[in-house]
């Protein structure tokens, strides 16, 4: 599937205003193509995760809260190990899809802005080829930012915002995990405050959403969770689209800083 949109980089660094306007605009005219994956990515999701809280569920009911030490001991050795083999499996199998969902979205998004015309396939495969250093990059960034936050939040906050557009690097720019660590931190350099308020309204929507879609699904028993995902997943498109936008205002913030300023009148 080939789409095109009379679509160009940015001129100059767009405002956090013009990056949400053109982020709904890029959505809103290929909402299905961008929904696609990333609805998949939630559904698989989704749908593994109903073992797992199962099991946990059934597990739980199994533990009094007044039982004896011998007795929980006892009990985290019949189901810890199993707990711990099916929560790995999920999360392994979310990274993956997810990394592939997010790629795809910022690869059609990339796209159109340089060419003006993107295909779904071509991103796909792509992004596959380029997977095993979104996830590589997606789990460094994830364990830095989480020892952040554990240490005394304001670390996760910095290195949130330094990692924002490391996926962005990876895909656009074809490098390596590593080196688009600090090519993520030169590109938001000097615009710390900037990114921080774009990705706070982008989560803050994908969250209340999300919360939203939790509530809606409680009644539907065992199929809350596929209930839940398919409703976040209309919103979670925003952000890979939004920082997309966002990487090429700060490519155009670099080849403003790059030019040389006009000499002086005589």
């Amino acid at each position: 599937m080939i789409t095109q949109l009379d679509s160009q980089k940015p001129p100059q660094e767009l405002s956090i205003e013009e990056v949400l306007t053109q982020t709904f605009e890029l959505y809103s005219r290929k909402f299905a193509i961008f929904l696609i994956p990333v609805l998949i990515a939630s559904l698989t999701t989704g749908i593994i995760s109903i073992p797992l809280r199962n099991y946990v569920e059934g597990a739980m009911a199994d533990l009094e809260p007044s039982a004896p030490p011998e007795v929980v001991l006892k009990w985290f050795h019949t189901y810890l190990p199993t707990l711990l083999c099916m929560t790995a499996v999920v999360t392994i199998i979310s990274l993956i899809v997810n990394a592939i969902a997010h790629g795809i979205c910022i690869k059609f998004v990339s796209d159109l802005i340089e060419k003006g015309n993107a295909s779904l396939e071509e991103a796909f495969h792509f992004t596959v080829y380029k997977l095993f250093s979104l996830l590589v990059v997606t789990i460094i960034t994830g364990i830095l930012t989480a020892l952040g936050f554990i240490a005394l939040v304001v670390p996760g906050i910095i290195l949130a915002i330094m990692f924002s557009l490391v996926v962005q690097v990876v895909i656009i720019e074809d490098v390596g995990a590593l080196d688009s660590l600090s090519r993520s931190r030169r590109l938001v350099s000097n615009r710390w405050l900037k990114t921080f308020v774009l990705l706070l309204i982008v989560y803050a929507i994908i969250l209340f959403v999300s919360f939203v879609g939790s509530l809606i699904g409680t009644p539907f028993g065992g199929a809350s969770l596929i209930v839940s995902s398919i409703i976040a997943a209309f919103v979670q498109p925003i952000l890979p689209i939004s920082l997309t936008v966002y990487y090429y205002s700060m490519l155009a913030k670099e080849e403003q800083l790059r030019v040389p300023p006009p000499p002086p009148p005589f």
